[in-house]
């Protein structure tokens, strides 16, 4: 069985002596890759993706408004705008059930 993570076997991981858990970092596990402060966490991800869908709907119904007050002409950017707010709203359904999917599975696990 291969190790991804690279902890099992190593002096104060999952397979040595001493536990799994860190004293200084509760929750860290020793060995593993440490995070990087100054990148974007899952959260920012998300929160940015968030904001590009609501913009994306918020153009689309923008376009919508103005091909009915007859503004504007061009039905076809306006299609396009709609099916590009739609597509991207389901893919953020998507993730967000993969999500909640895994989040289901880790209640799931024993300690």
């Amino acid at each position: 069985m291969s190790d991804p993570v690279g902890i099992i076997g190593q002096p104060g991981g999952a397979g040595g002596v001493g536990g799994a858990r860190s004293i200084g970092h509760p929750g860290r596990m020793e060995g593993a890759p440490g995070v990087d402060p100054d990148q974007p966490g899952f959260k920012d991800f998300l929160m940015e993706n968030l904001q590009e869908v609501n913009r994306l709907q918020s153009d689309a119904e923008k376009g919508i408004e103005d091909l009915l007050a007859g503004k504007r002409d061009d039905i076809e950017a306006v299609m396009t705008n709609i099916e590009k707010a739609d597509t991207t709203f389901r893919m953020l359904l998507q993730v967000r059930n993969k999500v909640m999917q895994a989040y289901d599975e880790l209640k799931q696990i024993r300690v």
